[in-house]
């Protein structure tokens, strides 16, 4: 197992050199990457949005019930909604979901191009396969994931501030003071940079399963399950490390 595990850190990081290496036509390079930039990142900006929507309106249910006591003032529920947005669930949690729509797509997508020999027929041609498919994935998915964190963070806050409208659990009024209270520019940047390594992994990982999967259908669909699943615990791993590093 751990010989295994040590073949496949090593082939992985052969594969990111191949990957990462200077296009042979720029103008197709940009061409894919507008394309990927596209399917990966813009086609997941309703999920994004969804999401979002409803965790920022649970957190924001949940903080107000367990925030009874009268030593806290209300406005602590804006606060704490913020703060789990921001520091967590917008970089951590969104990608850890991204994982499964991305990270499953990728891998499919490039398995299925392996099993019916298309890589094949590119390496064929001399053609550098894993930098004309992989790179403008890795480099458009890394590129637009910063717009689906903001965007997560702003849509959350909506999220609350509706509860706050629609129900008497909270006032706008305290609602609004509350994610303006004791703000920390960086906490945004913390969340960002974050996701830009979880990008990384979801996107390189996934690209790393589908190209080198071997047999049929059922090896494409089982590539994309170790896909989902290593991206997943990789992103929980550099999730405490950034925490230690970015926040000590």
């Amino acid at each position: 197992m751990l010989i295994s595990s040590i073949a496949s850190f090593g082939k992985y990081w052969i594969f990111i050199s191949q990957v990462f290496r200077a296009p042979d036509k720029w103008k197709e390079f940009f061409k894919r990457l507008v394309f990927e930039i596209n399917k990966l990142g813009v086609d997941s900006i309703p999920l994004v949005i969804i999401i979002s929507l409803f965790i920022g309106a649970v957190i924001t249910i949940q903080m107000t019930i367990n925030i009874v006591s009268p030593l806290i003032p209300s406005y602590s529920t804006g606060l704490a909604t913020r703060e789990i947005l921001l520091l967590e669930f917008s970089s951590t949690m969104m990608c850890l979901i991204l994982a499964g729509k991305v990270g499953s797509n990728i891998a499919s997508e490039i398995g299925t191009m392996r099993v019916t020999e298309q890589i094949d027929a590119m390496d064929i041609m001399g053609l550098n396969s894993a930098n004309f498919i992989v790179m403008p994935k890795i480099v458009g998915f890394v590129l637009f994931v910063p717009v689906l964190c903001i965007l997560s963070m702003f849509v959350g806050l909506v999220g609350g501030w509706i509860i706050a409208e629609f129900t008497t659990m909270i006032s706008v009024e305290d609602y609004v003071f509350g994610i303006q209270s004791f703000f920390n520019e960086w906490y945004v940047w913390y969340g960002i940079i974050k996701t830009l390594f979880f990008a990384f992994i979801i996107a390189s990982v996934s690209s790393y399963y589908g190209y080198f999967v071997k047999g049929g259908a059922l090896e494409v669909g089982q590539a994309s399950t170790k896909a989902v699943v290593s991206s997943s615990i990789l992103i929980l791993f550099f999730d405490v490390v950034l925490t230690k590093l970015l926040l000590q």
